[in-house]
């Protein structure tokens, strides 16, 4: 092997270690997932009693209206949580950006909730909205509106688990686009200011196409974690009243440490992957941030 080759494949070989340990650490829990998913398995009873059924738990998971159900559900609720997430986070961001009095304090302030473990925002949200002592009743009191039943009724539910999420994970979305606004080159921004452009219009057409690689990034970290978050749901509502809540991730829970169902939870975890997969793949294609920061 030449010197040159040799100094080629040289920082390959420094990182293989590391590759094999990810992919061993990735492939292992879904390569398992997939075998289980042919059995039929209960916790506490050995692998070896375990009946094998084939692709019976793929055919119930298609044709199940409560799997659809759910995935629905998940999906409205990624949709409005991560759009709002999104515009709310680059708004404080802008806002944050700019040299104000007390800016560390709003920002301290800003970053909490994030910081904050996911029982426990749970917990606290649950207190928040419920209908008896909850603050949220007592401020609807105070506007003269008459106290809801937050978490018993299904609209309600689902719009309290929303606001929830939005409080939680907005922070997530100032960081990284405060961390974009701040490696801006400000020789753009002062010949955007030269060329007659607005504070508006700078946002529209500078910063935001500036940090589009930096939006498709968060939009995808909020989304892959939407659609797998459980322990706040789990806490707050335990997917009711009715199914209202339900999001898929916690009828994957259900499915495995209620109905002892481990091979159709296994076949649930499966579609989810794919489905986040295949969306994942879907917006990095139509977006591409890494080819447009290679343009500039």
């Amino acid at each position: 092997m030449t010197s040159a080759r040799l100094a080629r494949l040289t920082p390959y070989i420094y990182i293989l270690p590391a590759v094999l340990v990810m992919l061993a650490g990735l492939m292992y829990p879904i390569l398992s997932a997939v075998q289980l998913s042919f059995y039929d398995w209960s916790m506490g009873t050995e692998f070896d009693t375990a009946r094998f059924v084939g692709l019976d738990a793929f055919v119930e998971m298609l044709t199940s209206g409560q799997v659809w159900t759910s995935m629905g559900i998940t999906v409205a609720f990624v949709l409005i949580a991560v759009s709002a997430e999104l515009v709310l986070g680059v708004a404080l961001a802008l806002f944050l950006e700019k040299p104000v009095r007390g800016m560390r304090f709003f920002r301290t302030i800003f970053v909490l909730p994030m910081m904050i473990a996911p029982i426990c925002v749970g917990l606290i949200w649950r207190y928040l909205f419920d209908a008896n002592f909850g603050p949220v009743n007592h401020a609807v009191s105070w506007l003269g509106l008459s106290p809801q039943a937050w978490l018993a009724d299904p609209v309600l539910a689902f719009t309290a688990m929303v606001v929830t999420d939005i409080w939680q994970w907005t922070p997530f979305v100032i960081i990284m686009v405060l961390a974009g606004l701040q490696g801006l080159d400000e020789s753009v921004m002062e010949a955007a200011r030269i060329d007659g452009a607005n504070w508006w219009q700078q946002i529209v057409r500078v910063k935001l196409p500036i940090l589009k690689p930096i939006l498709i990034v968060t939009l995808l970290a909020r989304m892959i974690d939407g659609f797998r978050g459980l322990e706040v749901i789990y806490v707050m509502t335990f997917g009711g009243p009715g199914l209202s809540t339900e999001l898929f991730s916690l009828h994957i829970f259900k499915a495995a440490f209620i109905g002892q169902k481990l091979g159709y939870s296994s076949a649930l975890s499966i579609l989810l992957l794919v489905i986040v997969s295949a969306l994942s793949v879907a917006i990095l294609l139509i977006s591409n941030p890494l080819k447009a920061k290679a343009r500039r």
